[in-house]
């Protein structure tokens, strides 16, 4: 990957054929041919993009390990070029896990295994995954850093936060939101559009999110459950918290160019990063955690 400082970068948006790996697995192939034409050096797919998302009981028959074929055959076709994608994985002790790995030149670079398991409204990961217990980054090259949060990971804000401290420039959100996937009082496109932005602007981060493409009816297909209506949405946003390609609702892939030098500029103009005061919040995590089961008239002013 060149040191100018300048990457390319793409999002894709698409619809998946729940649980049918080798039709999905031919589709990333697919896209990962055409992106590396148009020279694009970082590609990111949606959550569980191998698979597609409400698995249900089927997580053990679809899950893989991640030195598994399917997985080889994408890294080896990631040809000068960092493809991450999600998966369920086939841990330690027999454990599952919705991961997303990142691949190039037919290897496995990172793999991170979502933390915030999304299990209320239409949502039941819980029952299905266990969590992951860390959160890391990995460097692209000498000044890019990726930061890897699979969508409810970047509902809980010191998630993000911990993100950025670890050295993030570049952070890739994976997703599978759907209209309904909460209640029908809570708008999920409105809350991406709004999170992301503001995620951007405040930590100087340029962000890539990617969705799936809106679904046929649930009645119209076999295997879309129902109460899952994916809306597209999928974006690239630049370190000032400005929209630089946003997707519909169908079948999408976004690029755009990134330059270092505009991170650097976020960061000197709104420095939270630099203002993070770790140090405070270390020590006042510790005396949280010293308070637990003692009564709020006992503890000192």
């Amino acid at each position: 990957m060149p040191e100018s400082g300048k990457l390319r970068v793409a999002v894709a948006q698409i619809d998946c054929r729940l649980g049918d790996l080798e039709e999905n697995a031919a589709r990333h192939l697919r896209i990962i041919d055409f992106a590396r034409r148009e020279r694009v050096e970082v590609l990111l797919f949606p959550e569980l993009s191998l698979t597609g998302y409400a698995v249900g009981p089927r997580t053990v028959e679809i899950s893989m390990r991640r030195d598994s074929q399917i997985l080889s055959e994408l890294a080896g076709a990631s040809t000068g070029m960092v493809t991450l994608l999600g998966f369920i994985e086939e841990g330690v002790a027999a454990q599952f896990h919705n991961s997303a790995v990142a691949l190039k030149d037919g290897e496995v670079l990172f793999l991170h295994r979502k933390l915030n398991l999304a299990t209320y409204g239409n949502l039941e990961e819980g029952k299905h995954f266990a969590a992951g217990r860390y959160l890391e980054t990995f460097a692209l090259d000498s000044r890019w850093r990726a930061g890897v949060l699979i969508c409810a990971d970047s509902w809980n804000p010191a998630l993000t936060h911990l993100a950025m401290v670890h050295g993030t420039t570049l952070l890739m959100v994976p997703i599978a939101s759907a209209r309904d996937a909460v209640d029908a009082t809570f708008s999920n496109p409105q809350g991406w559009d709004l999170s992301m932005r503001f995620y951007a602007m405040i930590y100087g981060v340029p962000i890539l999110m990617a969705n799936y493409a809106t679904s046929q009816p649930a009645d119209t297909i076999e295997d879309q459950p129902a109460g899952l209506d994916f809306w597209g949405g999928s974006r690239i946003v630049d370190p000032f918290g400005q929209t630089l390609a946003e997707a519909g609702e169908g079948e999408d892939l976004l690029v755009a160019d990134l330059d270092y030098e505009a991170v650097k500029r976020a960061r000197y103009r709104l420095p939270t990063l630099r203002d993070s005061n770790l140090d405070l919040i270390r020590r006042e995590l510790d005396r949280l955690s010293a308070q637990v089961g003692v009564p709020p008239e006992s503890r000192p002013l």
